[in-house]
């Protein structure tokens, strides 16, 4: 490992900080850490296997934040928990083979429909109306689940306003849909943190210390959440899906 300059290691513990801060509610933490690490010079793919390292430290603790607090649904979480963990890892290996950015016009529409009518509904998420699941449901859920681990391993943008959004649908409030939905992008991170790590894709001198920073970061931000309720985390939400909507556009531009 090698040892970085106190400018380096401040700049990293700044924007690690401030990424995990907002992923740790509504997702969209990539958008501030991604170009962070990319402005230190790693390469790309590295940049990326970086920044799930590096994540799954502030995915772990607004995950045990939300649980602790009893958001978290634990018979459901049980059962999808593996099926974003597989799915991020068959994910992960199949960005070797495929370009994932065949996958960025898809996004923006899905995007977009979760931003419209997340703004259309202005009650939804408000109160949480989910009373069990039926086994058709679970179905849907597992299957749902699998399909945005990989997304989340192959691609990654958005992948916390999709979760969320799906946990909304369910019939969580806001802050029980963040909390869910923290805690399967935990599982997805896990296993492309540990992929990227085999493949040699990992610069441990610089997801350390922003993982470091992560981890205090994704406290700060759940505890915020978790105090300030449905009222802070649906405006964040929008803000968030709206910026990664316009990060998306732009790169189909270039």
């Amino acid at each position: 490992m090698e040892l970085l300059d106190i400018h380096t290691l401040a700049f990293l513990i700044f924007f690690g900080f401030m990424a995990a801060f907002v992923d740790s509610v509504v997702g969209g933490g990539g958008l501030i850490s991604i170009p962070a690490l990319m402005w230190t010079g790693l390469p790309p793919v590295t940049v990326l296997g970086t920044n799930k390292v590096a994540a799954v430290m502030g995915a772990l603790t607004s995950f045990v934040t939300f649980l602790r607090s009893g958001k978290v649904d634990g018979w459901l979480i049980r059962r999808l928990f593996p099926c974003s963990l597989v799915g991020s890892a068959i994910g992960v290996l199949a960005v070797r083979l495929v370009p994932p950015e065949i996958l960025r016009p898809l996004v923006v529409v899905m995007l977009l429909f979760v931003l419209i009518y997340s703004i259309v509904k202005k009650e939804w998420g408000r109160d949480a109306t989910y009373a069990g699941m039926s086994r058709r449901l679970l179905v849907l859920s597992v299957l749902t689940t699998f399909g945005f681990g990989f997304y989340d391993g192959f691609f990654g943008p958005g992948t916390g306003s999709f979760l969320l959004f799906v946990f909304l649908m369910i019939g969580f409030d806001f802050v029980g849909a963040a909390a869910n939905a923290r805690a399967l992008n935990f599982a997805s991170n896990i296993a492309a943190a540990i992929l990227f790590s085999y493949l040699g894709e990992v610069n441990f001198s610089y997801a350390i210390p922003m993982g470091v920073s992560m981890i205090v970061g994704a406290w700060c931000g759940a505890r915020v959440a978790l105090a300030k309720g449905v009222g802070y985390v649906r405006p964040l939400f929008i803000i968030m899906t709206a910026v990664l909507i316009g990060k998306q556009i732009l790169e189909l531009l270039k």
